[in-house]
């Protein structure tokens, strides 16, 4: 039996950690975040889910799914007055660092800003750092990966932003002789990087015991693929799809869908499944791992590519010459089951075959449903209507990658999906009441988990929309400027209590 199918419910709010209101440009996981955790209690929700935390950049379109490392964090969601709170900056330093409140990052602004804080602390703290027994800790308990990573990041600088397959051949094929030689030249640059590592773990750390001593839990991301140009591929080239030059030989993504009718190359590497096997799939298991000590569950995305996935070959300009290729989850969750459950939700949305289904629930994992897709034609047989999701899964009105809902009612439907969200909610939807109407019917469902976006709690149109898939510029900068009022938090807890999904009802929520 699913450890979903007896009647524990619980709800949430998903936006990732940039999008929070704050006054330095981005958001982090400082007063921000813990801003939010009270909105959460205060509403009756248990779990804010976010995206995934690893350092990314203007270079790889900001996206929280292509980043330098797959264990590593994002310097930009560092509190500067977290940082003020340790001794670390000045009251005057962190007021030279606010920003006006923008409903967009600029990212470029807002990095360079972040790198010169991190700068300045490390000028200061350097010569102390390797006398410091947390950082030395932390450098210990997590040596790797972080190596590794603060290497990386510390030649790639050094090399002008060159990635490690256009690097000095000694170096892209990481001997040791290189590795020593450059090791050496770039301590400094290397130190400060988990210096700041060093920091990001302390402040998410702290974040989750506040979250959690408050009843409540957060939800990371997993990326499925890991970028070419990252740390982990550099120094793991025996795990990923490359050629001999260390080049990506063949690249992920996903055939024609519902986000887009060429499919989507995202050019990530494939795994070569075998050597992962042949290594006890122990990347995998640090990657998970690691990434639950600091989240209470984690989404694993694109988990239909734990049957099979979409490999195409390099060169092509388009996913739709790919070709669906075996994969070894079923063996890599065989594994980690003698762990016990996990906590991991598995995003199968797109085309989801049986085996995917199977592994899935013999793993006890919850899956992803999303209520936009559950109207239209196929609204009697569709998975995602309000009326078919299953108690195993958790359900969104829409998640990053849709329009919000309000945006969706303007742009994507026609008058069918308009009559069949009346006809459900018994009154008339309109543009105004649509996202209301749509969280309503996700609380009310018989999922475990129902989960709606901040920007849909603020009734925004298209403008609030966080990601377009297949379109490389302009995603991943909306922020919101405000949370929800007073008037739509006690509605929304009367929502919440209305549907049995208050926090105060299940408080096992983070052991289940």
């Amino acid at each position: 039996m699913s450890r979903f199918s007896e009647g524990w419910r619980a709800a949430g709010l998903m936006t990732h950690a940039t999008a929070l209101p704050n006054d330095y440009g981005i958001g982090d996981f400082g007063p921000a975040a813990h801003r939010l955790a009270d909105f959460l209690k205060k509403t009756g929700l248990t779990f804010w889910q976010i995206l995934p935390v690893g350092p990314t950049g203007p270079a790889l379109g900001n996206s929280p799914y292509s980043a330098y490392s797959a264990f590593a964090g994002n310097e930009l969601l560092i509190s500067p007055e977290l940082l003020a709170k340790d001794r670390l900056l000045t009251e005057s330093e962190v007021a030279s660092f606010q920003l006006p409140l923008s409903d967009k990052v600029n990212f470029e602004q807002v990095g360079a800003w972040k790198r010169a804080m991190l700068d300045r602390i490390f000028e200061r703290e350097a010569n102390k750092l390797l006398k410091n027994e947390s950082f030395l800790a932390f450098c210990w308990d997590n040596g790797a990966w972080l190596n590794d990573y603060a290497f990386f990041m510390a030649a790639k600088e050094d090399f002008g932003g060159r990635p490690w397959s256009e690097w000095p051949v000694e170096l892209k094929r990481r001997e040791n002789s290189a590795l020593a030689k450059h090791g050496e030249r770039l301590f400094r640059p290397i130190l400060r990087h988990k210096m700041s590592q060093h920091f990001f773990f302390r402040q998410l750390g702290e974040l989750k015991r506040l979250f959690n001593e408050a009843g409540l839990a957060i939800v990371g991301d997993t990326a499925f693929y890991v970028n070419h140009d990252s740390s982990d591929v550099w120094a793991n080239q025996r795990l990923f799809a490359l050629d001999e030059d260390g080049r990506t030989a063949t690249m992920a993504g996903v055939p024609p869908d519902y986000y887009a009718k060429d499919g989507q190359l995202w050019g990530n590497p494939v795994y070569r499944w075998p050597n992962h096997q042949a290594e006890g799939f122990g990347w995998w298991k640090c990657r998970l791992s690691h990434w639950l000590k600091y989240f209470d569950w984690t989404r694993l995305d694109h988990f239909r590519a734990m049957t099979a996935y979409w490999a195409v070959p390099a060169g092509s300009e388009t996913a739709a010459a790919g070709r669906w290729e075996p994969a070894l989850g079923p063996e890599l969750f065989r594994d980690l089951s003698q762990y016990g459950p996990l906590n991991v939700v598995a995003e199968d949305l797109g085309i989801i075959t049986p085996d995917v289904t199977s592994l899935r629930q013999a793993n006890q994992l919850p899956g992803t449903r999303v209520l936009q897709f559950g109207f239209g034609p196929d609204q009697p047989l569709s998975l995602n209507a309000p009326f078919r999701i299953e108690p195993d899964n958790f359900v969104y009105p829409g998640t990053h990658d849709n329009n919000t809902t309000r945006g969706w009612y303007r742009q994507e439907i026609a008058s069918r999906e308009r009559g069949q969200l009346s006809d459900l909610a018994g009154y008339a939807v309109d543009e105004g009441n649509v996202a209301w109407t749509l969280t309503r019917l996700a609380w009310l469902s018989p999922a475990a988990v129902a989960l709606t976006t901040l920007a849909d709690l603020l009734n925004l149109d298209e403008k609030g929309r966080f990601n377009t898939p297949g379109q490389p510029l302009g995603n991943w900068a909306w922020r919101a400027t405000r949370l929800p009022g007073t008037r739509a938090m006690d509605d929304l807890f009367e929502l919440t209590t209305l549907a049995g999904r208050d926090n105060l009802a299940h408080p096992n929520v983070l052991t289940y």
